[in-house]
């Protein structure tokens, strides 16, 4: 028998909570067994004793030595706590050198004398990074970011547009039962691992190729991945991509339905997803969130837009602009690579397109993306065109291109992530691109803007060649008019959306200007749906006059389709009556809907196994009642299934209510999820979620 040292040995490890049935280790450190020996004790006099550590026909076997000398840090080795040998128990200490395969280990003993060999197999142990230690290629030095990057099991994902920025709560659950048993399943049922055993054992030692493999393993496109995912159209045959709130859930169904991929995920999804699994393999992980991220579908750095001669826009092009894209950051070093390129990482789980014939995408460097190397392994131009392509936005009329522009500041115009021991943005703009607007404005629609952590270890963009020269439309020069659009204020749901645009007539002389102004609902990542609201004015603009308009859509033009969800693409076109010269400009914002209130009784920390009361309420703020109102609520680890309170009517200005008993049966951080439909829709017009933080 085998006293695997759980507790202790967690503790040192750095691995507490990611298993309670397992001895969890990181590599490049000792850990402790103590074997019981249940027939003939040891006799070290006259017999050795070896201990065999075996990653499927990866084998490595050592002699338990009595030396007070460190361990060799290349190689397996093992030796006896100073004690007494008489006992009919040994306590060992194993040295796994830093460079090992990340894994299920067994381990095995041998007890050898003249006459025979005795062997038992004790049990098994996972093996994982240590970015605690410097020699270790996932290393970071500062505590305050390992608690961030490592232990933590909550995060924030950053939604919405760049005009109106939602924050999104995420339980990563690495410390959920079975998480980590999902983890090493996804390694085992890999097409790396299936296709060759061995070659995949040796390279699970490199974080290059696990977050690889792990990105791809992820989605469901290529193999027997953990989410399906699903952009559009309904979600009756599973979970709609909105109604996740935390991976642990995910990863439990897949483990348990032996493979068959969850339905359905989206960005955020996928990369929550991958940012879990990449803390429990030991790769300090993070979510970042790119606003206006393009997808460059021919490779040649610029999108192509395309309006009507009214402000319409049209689905001509396989190019696309995502309000948002999310994915992963992974830390760690980059020696194929070469100096330069090591830390942040940029890693993609989002089936969009097919890395070296997988749905994959990177690891990228950041500084490879910031210095333009376009080469670098691996998908590197498509990121970089996801945070800094062009925009060429041509006008048609008649089937015709009547006018080109290019916009060089629309594509990554945020990138943010949480801040380090905060729930306020870190803003990431900066190490992807060379600023070309000014990201306070935008900063100060979320939150106070939190202050960018200095790494030490922070690698600056390295110089790089461009891999050819790339050209592409420029803007015409010689336009007399500019033309502007903006939001007013924070658009709310029951209230009117007010807009202005501004013209600045560059000319000598009185012009005759006719506006087309409209809105369309889209979604945000995909191209919007016809008008829904127009707006058409004939002006006339002294010279040299800087002239606005104001505009307001009434909210009865928008309330009976809206969700939670939707974005409003608002564009508008300007012609000269005279000189036919046409100008456009444009704007995406989301609309913010009533909150859901979620308050538990007594506080927000609550503990293991004791019953606590969560009362949540919805108040009609709109001017009009809401038919078939539904109040539903939710909770992994916290609730059995989902609770709701119903009425037929919720006049204005009245609440809705529903008090749930939630209960957590482990540690760590659980939400409360919370939406209001109405109408007998299945479209969400509110959503809320509630962080819950469980102790023992």
């Amino acid at each position: 028998m085998v006293d695997f040292e759980i507790q202790e040995n967690h503790s040192l490890h750095q691995t507490g909570g990611l298993s309670s049935k397992r001895l969890v280790v990181r590599r490049g450190r000792a850990f402790k067994v103590t074997l019981m020996l249940d027939g003939r004790p040891w006799e070290p006099s006259s017999q050795r004793l070896a201990l065999q550590i075996s990653l499927g026909d990866m084998s490595a076997k050592m002699l338990v030595n009595f030396t007070d000398k460190w361990f060799d840090t290349d190689r397996w080795s093992a030796r006896v706590y100073p004690g007494d040998l008489r006992r009919r128990s040994i306590t060992i200490q194993v040295f796994a050198p830093v460079r090992s395969s990340v894994g299920l280990y067994q381990m095995l003993v041998h007890i050898d004398d003249a006459q025979e060999r005795r062997s038992f197999l004790v049990g098994t142990f996972v093996l994982l990074c240590n970015p605690w230690l410097e020699e270790d290629p996932v290393y970071m030095p500062l505590d305050v970011l390992l608690d961030e990057y490592i232990r933590s099991d909550y995060g924030v994902v950053y939604m919405g547009t760049d005009v109106n920025v939602v924050q999104r709560p995420w339980s990563f659950g690495q410390y959920e039962p079975d998480v980590l048993e999902a983890c090493l399943q996804l390694l085992q049922v890999s097409p790396q691992h299936l296709s060759n055993k061995h070659k995949d054992y040796v390279l699970r030692a490199d974080p290059v190729y696990l977050s690889r493999v792990m990105c791809a393993m992820v989605n469901s496109s290529d193999d027997m991945g953990v989410l399906e995912g699903k952009w559009h159209g309904t979600y009756k045959d599973g979970v709609g991509p909105t109604e996740w709130s935390g991976s642990a859930d995910i990863l439990h169904r897949w483990l348990a339905s032996k493979g068959k991929p969850v339905r359905y995920g989206q960005c955020w999804v996928f990369a929550s997803v991958l940012c879990t699994v990449m803390r429990v393999l030991g790769i300090p992980s993070r979510v970042v969130t790119v606003f206006n991220a393009a997808h460059d579908t021919d490779g040649n750095l610029v999108v192509d837009e395309f309006y009507s001669s009214t402000a319409e826009k049209l689905t001509l092009s396989k190019d696309s602009v995502w309000n948002f894209h999310v994915w992963v950051e992974c830390w760690m070093q980059r020696p194929d690579l070469g100096l330069g390129f090591d830390g942040w990482q940029v890693v993609d789980p989002t089936p969009q397109e097919k890395s070296a014939g997988t749905y994959r995408c990177g690891p990228c460097p950041v500084a490879a993306i910031r210095g333009r190397c376009l080469r670098t392994p691996y998908d590197a131009a498509f990121l970089y065109a996801s945070v800094d392509a062009d925009i060429v936005r041509k006008m048609v009329r008649s089937g015709r291109v009547v006018s080109k522009t290019t916009d060089s500041e629309w594509v990554g115009r945020a990138i943010f992530t949480k801040s380090v021991g905060s729930e306020t943005a870190e803003d990431l703009t900066e190490s992807y691109k060379k600023i070309k607007v000014r990201q306070e404005q935008l900063m100060g629609k979320l939150t106070s803007k939190s202050t960018t952590l200095s790494h030490p270890f922070h690698h600056s963009a390295v110089s790089c060649l461009q891999s050819g020269t790339l050209s592409g439309p420029t803007e015409e020069d010689g336009s007399s008019l500019d033309v502007s659009i903006a939001v007013d204020g924070e658009p709310t749901a029951g209230e009117s959306i007010d807009l202005t645009v501004t013209l600045t007539n560059k000319l000598a002389h009185h012009r005759v200007l006719l506006e087309h102004l409209n809105a369309q609902l889209k979604e945000f990542n995909r191209s919007p749906q016809k008008s829904f609201w127009k707006s058409h004015k004939e002006v006339t603009v002294p010279p040299f006059e800087v002239f606005t308009l104001q505009h307001s859509i009434p909210a009865s033009e928008y309330e009976s389709f809206l969700s939670d969800d939707d974005i409003v693409k608002v564009s508008v076109v300007i012609k000269d009556v005279n000189t036919k010269e046409r100008v456009l400009a444009t704007q995406d914002f989301n609309i913010s809907t009533p909150k859901i209130s979620i308050q538990v009784e007594g506080g927000d920390t609550i503990k293991v196994k004791k019953e606590h009361t969560a009362v949540v309420s919805f108040t009609n703020t709109f001017n009009k009642g809401l038919s078939s109102a539904v109040l539903t609520v939710e909770g992994y680890g916290l609730l059995q299934g989902k609770q709701d309170a119903r009425l037929s009517v919720l006049q204005p200005g009245e609440k809705m209510e529903k008090k749930v008993s939630i209960m957590a049966s482990t540690k760590g951080t659980k939400m409360l999820s919370a939406t209001l439909s109405h109408g007998g829709s299945s479209k969400v017009l509110s959503r809320s979620f509630h962080k819950v933080s469980v102790n023992s």
